[in-house]
C-alpha cells in the first residue's frame, strides 16, 4: 500500500534529493521530481514525473502540482529539499546576497507548501518534510549566520505548521541533517561572499575547513539518509523534529544543554519580572 503513495521531492537533481528519488523509484513509489534544469532530472520510468520548476514563481510550481495531479493522481508526501549554502559573515553579506539565500531556501518552500497543502488537505492526509540543517538548531558557526538563519526560519514555520495541518490529518518534520557526503560543499551549491574582510579569521579558517578538508570527508551516507525519510513516512506519527546523524544529535544534545545551564544560571533575575 505505501509504495502507491505519490512523493513530491524538490532539489531533486543532486545531494539528499537525488539519493531520495532513486531510492523511492527503486521501492516502486511514484515520484514527481523538480529541478531548475529539466535536462538534470530525464529518466525514462513510468513512476516518475521531471519538473522543471522555478521555486520563486508561484505559477510554475502551480503548474508542476498539477501536471503531477494529472499523471499520479494525488501528491502524499512533500518533500522541501531545495535550497543552497551561503558562507559569510553577517557585515560581510550584502542585503542582495542575504535576501537571494532567504528567497530560495525560506519563501521557495513556502510557495511549494501554499501549492500542495490544498491537495492534502482535500485528501485529510500528508505528509511533508522539510529539509533544514543542523545549522537550523544550533547557529554557532562564524561565517554561517545567515544560512543559519534561513534554516532557523524553515524550522520555526514547520512549527507552525504542525500545528495548523494536525486537524487535516497532515503530518510536518523538519528535517535537521549534519555532514553528509553530498556536493553540497562544492561550487554550485556553495556561495562564498562576495566582498570578504579579512579581519574575520574566524570565518575565514571555518570557510577553509569546509572547502579543503570536510568535503568528500562526510561521515553521513546520503542513502542512508534517504531510508530513513521513507521509513518516517510510514509511520503513523511522524515526529516534528528529527535530527538527522550522529553529528546532528551530538550537536543538538549540546545546544539543548547550554539552553538549559543558561535558563539554571539566570532563573531568579529572568523569572523577577512580573507585576
Amino acid at each position: 500500500m505505501n509504495t502507491q503513495k505519490t512523493w513530491l521531492v524538490t532539489g531533486a537533481s543532486k545531494g539528499l534529493g537525488l539519493s531520495l528519488v532513486q531510492k523511492l523509484l527503486n521501492e516502486g513509489y511514484k515520484v514527481a521530481a523538480t529541478s531548475r534544469n529539466i535536462n538534470d532530472l530525464e529518466k525514462e520510468s513510468e513512476n516518475f514525473l521531471p519538473l522543471q520548476v522555478n521555486l520563486l514563481n508561484e505559477q510554475s510550481i502551480a503548474d508542476a502540482v498539477a501536471a503531477t495531479l494529472q499523471k499520479f493522481g494525488s501528491v502524499n508526501v512533500l518533500v522541501n529539499n531545495a535550497g543552497y549554502g551561503q558562507i559569510g559573515t553577517l557585515e560581510e553579506l550584502s542585503d542582495a546576497e542575504a535576501r537571494a539565500n532567504f528567497d530560495v531556501n525560506v519563501f521557495g518552500s513556502l510557495n511549494t507548501i501554499r501549492a500542495v497543502m490544498p491537495h492534502l488537505r482535500a485528501q485529510n492526509a500528508g505528509a511533508i518534510f522539510n529539509i533544514a540543517s543542523i545549522g537550523g538548531f544550533a547557529g554557532n558557526f562564524p561565517g554561517w549566520g545567515i544560512y543559519c538563519a534561513t534554516k532557523f526560519a524553515m524550522a520555526g514555520f514547520t512549527e507552525s505548521l504542525a500545528a495548523e495541518a494536525k486537524q487535516f490529518g497532515i503530518s510536518a518534520t523538519v528535517v535537521y541533517p549534519g555532514y553528509f557526503r553530498t556536493n553540497f560543499l562544492k561550487e554550485g551549491s556553495l556561495n562564498l561572499p562576495k566582498n570578504p574582510i579579512a579581519d574575520y579569521t574566524a570565518a575565514r579558517e571555518l570557510e577553509a575547513a569546509h572547502v579543503n578538508q570536510i568535503d568528500n570527508n562526510q561521515a553521513g551516507d546520503p542513502d542512508k539518509a534517504a531510508a530513513v525519510l521513507i521509513e518516517m513516512a510510514k509511520q503513523e506519527n511522524p515526529p516534528l523534529h528529527l535530527f538527522l546523524g550522529q553529528d546532528a544529535n551530538d550537536m543538538a544534545k549540546a545546544k539543548i544543554s547550554a539552553v538549559e545551564a543558561d535558563i539554571a544560571a539566570n532563573w531568579d533575575l529572568a523569572t523577577s519580572t512580573g507585576f
